[in-house]
């Protein structure tokens, strides 16, 4: 089993490649082509495939993680959207729950009425309604609205359309037949459903998630077309899975009707591959950080496994989205990051980038404005010679100008400038970790960083001591361990029903049809994928709080019937689960179930373990020495420092700071009063030399 694993970031996307039976690895970066990124992965897949010796048409599974549903988000570039929803309800996206996001600030921006989704002369009322408990019909639904409807949103140049009525998540028949008018009324326009998208109650919630559906739908479906047509006709017949934001991977097919899932997709797979490669060193409390060209991304991982959000805080760009999904904390933060001074006269990095094109100064591509990458060769931490393995030549030259020029309008030394802009990088990243650590009661003391992307290893180590994280993790290829965090992953769908069950009195009877009904509902996709009853597996949760609460906790529950005995256990974990999210526990109160989820995994093949590095020996793997800048006390200056090779260092190698260690996909920093160790699999394990040598 051969498969290829493509990331594409904001300036380069990253490939690797694993043959299952033999283990063997290959890797490769190629520039991201933001206009199209489907060029770039050809490319980079091609050139992959030479360099292994391997041919295209050999490749079985191509796993990809693509920002494009995130990038037409967050820069509000997505389609001509229309909404059909009750009679009094058009507004329901633009008032939302009348909650403050900053309950003390009159300057507060609020996306869905500063930028909404859907413009309100797109928002179509029809009659119909459906009452709880069950969904009954109070009154049908008024086809001939549907319909004029749909021809007012097709003369108006609609090009997707979320249909959006209260009460769906109990009875979908209004929605799914207003879907099949739109279709035949509206050929070619996307059309979704809030039924089929999020069926859960929370209809502010609820219709924003359909929304972000449509609004990404038309360019999601477009992008994976053309991937597909430029893979066939480059000879890759490999079957394509785009990563999710659940932690799984779903086919084209699935991505196309729900493109909101695929939300994180990029995001997700970086805390995918931190934690398996922090499991491979047998660390099993990491905190993933993850920084590219353009941002930081930031995971949390307890006993080998990864933080999921409460669905009522997971949102994107602001719009709320009730979708399981990975914890991932995102700053505008990395290697392409811009220094300015602002407005006010402070001096300030990111979250303005300069992509991939024009790029930092150093590119050689037209950028003109100072940035983190810069700044780190000014400072001699990057070899402007074996960049990307040699592949690519920095100009230091314009490094130095841009970098110049920020240092005389901030009236200091180059060199201080240069360190200033890590400064405040280095700490605007250690502000998000705190806020998705300390901030929650985890104390980061008590774990591993895991170091990746392009930047992560030049900044990983002078993080952990703004934090006081012990060690850091650098895994063998960290350009790409987001992916190869695609290569750990399985097929992953999810099924939820909401349930209002309270604690003393529950329908066990329901609780039972309903996970039965759901997990044969996941049961046909997987089977429509072609995976065998063998290779599938399921695991249930539910939503519970105590009643009056307005945000729940998600639960474990048993698999297999649900009776009187193991219910009782439900309720114990959720009293445990709330003390240790709130400090306290209200055994005596009532618990209600509000949903109930069920995750079905369909088992893909994984990449299993990493061949251990063949190195040669310290000699063999230095370089060169020369001068790299550093704090060293008080005093900011020129420090001898060795260079390493790291594909020559063996296993049980360990160096001392300061030291630069290169390879093709990243650079690695090893500051002053630091200590590496290159272990079994090839993992680079920073700590700090007083800690290493027992406080010494």
């Amino acid at each position: 089993m051969k498969i290829i694993g493509v990331d594409v970031g904001g300036t380069f996307t990253d490939l690797v490649y694993c043959d299952m039976a033999t283990g063997e690895v290959a890797i490769h970066k190629v520039s991201t082509t933001p206009d199209d990124p489907s060029r770039a992965i050809v490319e980079g897949t091609l050139e992959l495939c030479k360099d292994a010796k391997v041919a295209p048409g050999a490749i079985d599974f191509l796993l990809h993680g693509t920002t494009t549903a995130t990038n037409a988000v967050l820069e509000h570039k997505g389609a001509v959207t229309g909404m059909v929803t009750n009679q009094g309800f058009r507004d329901i996206i633009h008032i939302a729950r009348h909650q403050r996001v900053e309950h003390y600030s009159i300057m507060q921006e609020l996306p869905w009425q500063n930028r909404p989704l859907v413009k309100r002369r797109h928002r179509k009322v029809v009659k119909g309604r459906l009452v709880p408990p069950q969904g009954a019909e109070l009154e049908p639904l008024d086809e001939a609205d549907v319909r004029a409807a749909a021809k007012e949103l097709k003369a108006e140049g609609v090009q997707s359309v979320a249909v959006c009525f209260l009460f769906s998540y109990l009875n979908p028949a209004h929605e799914n037949r207003a879907k099949e008018i739109l279709q035949a009324e509206m050929p070619g326009v996307f059309v979704t459903t809030s039924s089929s998208i999020s069926p859960q109650f929370r209809e502010f919630e609820r219709f924003t998630t359909a929304c972000l559906c449509a609004f990404i739908g038309p360019k999601m479906g477009t992008y994976i077309n053309r991937l597909s047509g430029a893979l066939k006709d480059a000879g890759v017949r490999a079957d394509v899975r785009i990563m999710a934001s659940n932690g799984g991977v779903a086919t084209p097919a699935m991505v196309a009707d729900k493109p909101v899932i695929t939300l994180l997709s990029g995001l997700a797979a970086g805390v995918l591959g931190g934690a398996w490669i922090g499991g491979l060193s047998d660390r099993k409390r990491l905190i993933t950080f993850d920084i590219g060209g353009t941002s930081a991304d930031i995971g949390i991982v307890v006993d080998g496994r990864f933080v999921e959000t409460d669905p009522r805080s997971s949102s994107i760009a602001g719009f709320p989205l009730l979708l399981p999904m990975i914890d991932i904390h995102t700053i505008g933060a990395g290697g392409g990051s811009i220094a300015y001074i602002d407005q006010g006269g402070a001096f300030r990095v990111g979250p303005r980038s300069a992509g991939a094109v024009p790029g930092p100064a150093a590119y050689g591509k037209g950028g003109i404005s100072p940035t983190v990458t810069d700044a780190n060769v000014v400072l001699g931490r990057l070899d402007v010679n074996e960049f990307l393995g040699g592949s690519m030549k920095l100009d230091a030259a314009p490094s130095h100008r841009v970098i110049g020029e920020l240092a005389e309008a901030l009236g200091m030394d180059k060199l201080e400038a240069a360190e200033g802009v890590l400064t405040v990088i280095n700490s605007n990243m250690a502000n998000a970790i705190r806020s998705r650590t300390v901030q929650k009661g985890i104390d980061p003391r008590d774990f591993a960083l895991v170091a990746f992307g392009g930047a992560g290893p030049l900044h990983g180590a002078e993080v952990a001591m703004m934090l006081e994280i012990p060690e850091v993790i650098v895994p063998p290829y960290p350009g790409i361990t987001s992916a190869m965090g695609l290569l750990t992953t399985d097929l992953k769908y999810d099924a939820i029903r909401t349930q209002f069950q309270v604690s003393t009195k529950p329908d066990l009877a329901r609780f039972n049809a309903d996970f039965r009904a759901m997990e044969e509902h996941l049961r046909g996709q997987f089977t429509a994928d072609n995976f065998s009853a063998d290779k599938i597996s399921f695991a249930r949760d539910g939503d519970l709080r105590y009643v009056g609460q307005g945000y729940e906790l998600k639960i474990a529950f048993p698999d297999g019937k649900v009776d009187e005995k193991n219910i009782v256990d439900v309720w114990e974990r959720f009293h445990e689960a709330h003390k240790r999210e709130y400090g306290h526990a209200f055994r005596e109160n009532p618990i209600e179930v509000v949903n109930i989820r069920v995750s079905g995994a369909g088992e893909m093949p994984k990449i299993k373990t990493l061949a251990p590095p063949k190195g040669g020996s310290l000699e063999k793997a230095k370089l060169r020495t020369g001068q790299c800048v550093f704090r060293v006390g008080t005093e900011l200056k020129p420090v001898e420092t060795v260079f390493y090779r790291r594909d020559l260092l063996p296993p049980g190698t360990t160096f001392k700071g300061p030291a630069i260690v290169l390879q093709k996909d990243s650079t690695t920093v090893v500051p002053p009063g630091w200590l590496a160790a290159n272990d079994k699999i090839g993992n680079l394990i920073l700590t700090r030399a007083k800690a290493a040598d027992g406080g010494k």
